[in-house]
């Protein structure tokens, strides 16, 4: 009878444990590793486009239908390519808002799925300019909060990039030059991209303030460009398409080697 008691309470306590597992899978609780391979690698952030949700890119064509999914907190939006950028995904304010978890600027863990068929095309093919023109406030990251409300003193508001001069000097070193090496220490690293914004050349950040001049040179060409902080996005440094024709080499989404300069 004893031997007995044990086989039914070891079947009893398995009974309880698939079925805990199987709640748990039902609240996403249980593990949430994508059973196919993402579209895009690394980490999915935003930039200050408004409107609809939306998405730009470097390797899909305008048009795309991506489903863009955290899977930390297993929220998804559903966007279509409106342009190009110097990332495999950029999503706009919109889309970002319906995935992105409180506080954060970066879905570190995602999974990206084309709805529509075929693969991506190699990076490097878009060319900025032509894209969806910012049409709304930004209000994800650190620099305001959703619903207006200020952080760190930065406002998005789609300020204007007035008086943000395109094609400056940096160092000595004229455009299309060039560089011998950078004046100033940089106030950002990593490589910088840009985003589908038109308009005067601008720039958008996660942590300085709308109204701050930055100077972003090109090390490999020499070429420097000023631009306005107009609103937040969730990279140090985010350019607009004006402001990457102008310090871009052919070809390239992205400037590996640069310095940023604060200018204030």
């Amino acid at each position: 009878m004893k031997v007995q008691r044990k086989h039914v309470l070891a079947a009893g306590v398995a009974v309880v444990a698939s079925a805990v597992v199987a709640v748990g899978t039902g609240f996403g609780f249980a593990d949430t590793t994508p059973t196919r391979p993402s579209a895009c690698q690394g980490s999915v952030t935003f930039s200050a486009e408004g409107g609809a949700p939306a998405a730009t890119s470097d390797r899909f064509p305008v048009g795309t239908r991506l489903r863009v999914t955290n899977l930390d907190n297993g929220k998804a939006a559903t966007v279509t390519v409106t342009g190009p950028s110097g990332s495999c995904v950029l999503l706009n304010v919109a889309a970002m808002e319906l995935v992105r978890e409180s506080g954060k600027n970066v879905i570190r863990r995602n999974l990206v799925e084309r709805l529509d068929g075929g693969a991506a095309q190699p990076g490097g093919a878009a060319r900025p300019g032509g894209g969806a023109q910012a049409g709304g406030q930004a209000r994800p990251g650190n620099a305001q909060q959703p619903g207006g409300a200020q952080a760190g003193g930065a406002q998005a508001g789609g300020a204007q990039a007035g008086g943000a001069q395109g094609g400056g000097q940096s160092g000595g070193a004229q455009g299309g030059g060039q560089a011998g090496g950078a004046a100033g220490r940089s106030v950002c690293a990593g490589a910088i991209t840009f985003s589908g914004e038109g308009g005067a050349p601008a720039a958008t950040s996660d942590r300085f303030p709308v109204g701050t001049r930055l100077r972003v040179t090109n090390l490999d060409n020499g070429k420097a460009v000023t631009v306005t902080v107009t609103g937040p996005s969730g990279s140090c440094v985010l350019l607009n398409a004006t402001a990457m024709d102008l310090v871009r080499e052919p070809g390239k989404n992205l400037i590996r080697r640069n310095v940023v300069e604060l200018l204030r």
